[in-house]
Order: structure tokens, then sequence, then C-alpha cells
């Protein structure tokens, strides 16, 4: 997929919207959502939430390809170990899925992470160095713990420190990750903090990923502060401290399920009362009178009035191809890169490491063939037995696809040398799982957030796009796109309350 930008979305034309075209009515509308991943699922909860608010009948049918639900929020339980396929937590700051998990009734599910263990190590120079204290996101906020880090040069926290006297960026042009951070904190800060750190969530190269589209809240805290460093400590000494309720932990900022994060799928499912259909692919979409026909596996066929694509953007334009075909081409200009996981259990006797902190990232500059590892039992409870360490590597993405295609044979064997010369790790792991998930991430290239607004604006009528590929890859952002997809559709059925 090459990787320029799509050069249609400012000549798309929007369709025309006209929600008087859709009454109220006592024949239930019929809506197909096709995808049943975390927006999916989202989608489908909070449209049957909104027809028993507003006592109007609606008929909802999810159709996943896969024989499950959940997309890449997989958890498997093996010998006492509780092992994450994909994500393993959520981001509190962003509300959306803490605030499903309460309505879902599963907060006491609810596992923060084990702070005392708190840290993060970078790997340069050929050595594992500590983060210094009091870095936050990539924005140093304490003196002495930067100047006394032997992460960074001389030169570089000097050039760091001069994002207090540089002058804000005051317009609200997009960029891309790699030159904000140069502009603002320079070339190690980049290397070194924001690479590692920061693009690896999207597993994009920073020199491509959009700042808007990624961390927007950085060129705000610019914005209204001048600084990176001045914003964030504003925000250090204006944050309320959480309290415990009811004696239990303050929640962290990461949050995740005492049995994985399949939990928050699987309560997700439980509450649906629609029409689930797995192992069901779309085939294709056409025109049918004021809604749509949906092709089936088999001759079989289905109509909706509404139809949601809560699928990877590629798979969206498949399906839009005979509708709208310059709609279509944009869709799949968004690209995507294949990612990975492998997950290893060892004795800790077995680990030389401390291990006291949350797990260690790598530079591209440092030429290692894995991203970064995840301590995983010390990072979160329940994740091992006593006396054992579940550790989880990252391979692939935008770094390393020659990594993601390797047979499992090969991609073990240079998994176990990595940790071997970063960790010191000799021994044989007990057990070990890998998750490969094709083309599975997708890319914000700058211009993102535009090109999506343009795409959104020129859906045929009744047609919705929602999920990772526009708004945000984290599980918060997959439900709050799935909770305003559902009050757009709501909208166009009359479903529409308070």
């Amino acid at each position: 997929m090459p990787k320029t930008n799509c050069p249609y979305s400012p000549k798309l034309k929007p369709m025309p919207t006209k929600p008087s075209q859709y009454p109220i009515s006592d024949t239930p509308s019929s809506i197909a959502i096709i995808g049943g991943g975390i927006a999916g699922l989202s989608t489908a909860y909070f449209l049957q939430r909104q027809a028993a608010e507003s006592g109007q009948p609606v008929s909802v049918t999810l159709l996943e390809a896969e024989p499950r639900l959940g997309g890449k929020m997989l958890t498997e339980h093996i010998d006492g170990f509780t092992v994450e396929g994909g994500p393993d937590s959520f981001i509190t700051q962003k509300p959306a899925a803490l605030q499903l998990v309460e309505e879902l009734g599963i907060e006491d599910r609810l596992i923060a992470t084990q702070d005392e263990n708190k840290g993060v190590y970078v790997y340069q120079g050929g050595r594992l160095k500590p983060l210094p204290d009091g870095v936050m996101l990539i924005v140093p906020t304490e003196i002495m713990p930067f100047a006394l880090s032997s992460l960074f040069s001389p030169l570089g926290k000097l050039r760091m420190g001069m994002d207090l006297f540089l002058p804000g960026r005051q317009d609200d042009e997009d960029e891309t990750l790699a030159d904000f951070i140069r502009r603002r904190l320079g070339h190690e800060a980049l290397d070194r903090l924001a690479e590692p750190l920061m693009a690896g969530i999207y597993n994009a190269e920073a020199e491509d990923q959009s700042i808007m589209a990624t961390f927007p809240r950085f060129r705000a805290i610019e914005k209204k502060h001048g600084s990176l460093i001045k914003g964030m400590l504003a925000g250090k000494r204006n944050r309320p401290q959480p309290a415990p309720q009811n004696g239990s932990r303050p929640r962290s900022v990461f949050m995740s399920m005492r049995g994985g994060i399949s939990d928050l799928a699987e309560a997700l499912t439980a509450h649906l009362n629609g029409n689930v259909r797995l192992g069901t692919p779309v085939q294709a979409i056409e025109a049918n009178g004021s809604g749509y026909r949906l092709r089936l596996p088999d001759g079989e066929s289905l109509h909706a009035d509404q139809v949601v694509l809560a699928t990877p953007a590629y798979a969206a334009a498949d399906l839009l191809q005979g509708l709208r075909s310059d709609l279509a081409g944009c869709l799949r200009r968004i690209r995507y890169v294949s990612t990975g996981t492998i997950s290893l259990a060892y004795k800790r006797s077995d680990i030389p490491h401390p291990l006291n902190g949350f797990g260690l990232v790598i530079p591209r500059s440092a030429g290692r063939r894995i991203n970064a590892v995840t301590w995983s039992s010390i990072k979160w409870p329940y994740r091992a037995p006593d006396g054992k360490v579940l550790l989880r590597v990252f391979f692939g993405g935008s770094r390393h696809p020659d990594v993601f295609a390797l047979p499992d044979d090969e991609l073990a064997a240079l998994v176990h040398e990595e940790l071997r010369v970063i960790m010191g790790i000799t021994a044989k792991p007990e057990f070990q799982r890998i998750y490969r998930w094709a083309n599975a991430s997708p890319q914000y290239d700058v211009g993102h957030l535009d090109r999506v607004a343009g795409m959104r604006a020129s859906c045929p009528p009744g047609i919705h796009l929602t999920g990772s590929a526009y708004g945000g890859v984290g599980i918060p952002d997959c439900v709050a796109q799935g909770k305003e997809t559902a009050r757009r559709v709501a909208g166009r059925v009359g479903l529409l309350v308070g």
C-alpha cells in the first residue's frame, strides 16, 4: 500500500443529510453493524440503550466475519498465567472505557497497575537506563533526576531545557510528531523518549505521524503555555489527587481487568440483545430503495436502513467500492502495518534483572530487532503464579516488518537472543505464545483528521464509519466513537433522546 496520503478527500463531494426524511415510525428500523471489535460492540450497545430509553423499536444485527467477538481484545489463561494477545489495558484520562465498565456493572473486576514497581527503562548505549523520575509523557518536570540521568548528554539536556524559552506555535496546522519534538525538545528527546515511548503506541514512524491526530494535547499545551515544561508543571500543580473509594486503591493512569481485557468484551457482549452473527463476512453493500442490501455468503442477503462499518478502512473500502469508488479509494490510502507480541513465562530465578519497573522501550537508533518489552506480571497483579514472571515482547510494526514475516520458530529464536542481549536471560521459557495482527494498526499520517472529516461527510446517507482507523486506536477512543456513532444513527432513525 503506498505511503502517499489520500489525494481525493479535498475533492469529495459531501452527501446531503436530511434527518427529516427518517421520521419516527412504528416499523422497526433495521441497522446493520459490520465488525465485532470494541467499536462495533460499543455501537451496538449504545444503540440498544438509546432504543430502550426512547421506547422506539429497532432491529440491530451485528455481523462479524471471525468466529468470536472482541477483535484484538483477546485473553488466554495458561497454567495460572493470564496472557494478553492484544491490548492489556486502557487509559483513564480518556473516560469512555472506564464509564462503560461502570455502566456494565463490572467495576469490581478493575485492577490498577502495581505502582510500587513503577518505572520504565530505555535501552541506550548497550545498557538499560532508567527513565528519570518526573518525566510526564515525554516532558521532564523535576530538575535533579533529569540533571543526574545518564540517558541524555549534557547538550541534550540543555536543548530540552530550551523549551522554557522558545516561543510557542499558535496556529492549528498539523505537523509530524518528529518535527514537533525536534522543535520543542531537540533530537535526543525524539530519539530516546518520544520515538520509543509515544510513536510505539501507534506502531508508527514519528517522521510521518500526525501530532494533531495522535497527541493533540502537546499542541494544546504549547498554545496555552508557550512551553511543554511550563504546561506540564501547571497541570501537575492543579491535578487533584485521586482519593480511594470505599477503602480501595486509587485508580491509576492505566487500568485493566482482573481476568484480562477480554472481561470487558465479554461483559459488553452479554448485554447485547440483538441479532449477533459470527463467521458471517459481508461480501458487498448495494443500494436498495431507501436503504441497503448486504450480500452474505451462500447467496443470502440482509436489508438495512442504516449500516455501520466498524471494520479496518481497507475492508470498508471494498464494501463501498460499488457505492462510491472515490470514497473507497480514499479509505484505501489509510496505511496499515502488521504487529505482534510474544508472551514468555519464566521462573523468577531465571531472570537476572531486578525487574523494578514496568518494562523497557528500545529506540530505533539502538538497532535491535524487537520494539519493547513489558514485564506483564510486574506491571499488573494476577498475571503469573508466585515465583513466576510473564514477559511480553513487541515486534513488527513500521520498524521491522521483516520480523513480523518470520516463521514462528525463527521468530522465537530471534526473541530469545534479543532477551539474552538486552536483559541477560539465557534460560528457556516455560511456555510462549505468539500473537500476530496482520494489517491491523492504522497509521495517522499528517492531515489525517481533515481527511477523516472529508470521508465521513462524503458517506452515502445511512452509511457510518467508526473504529480505530479514524479517531484513535485505544479502547477508550473506540468506545467513544461507538457512542457517537450510535448517537448519529439514532438521530437518523428517530431514537435520539436527551
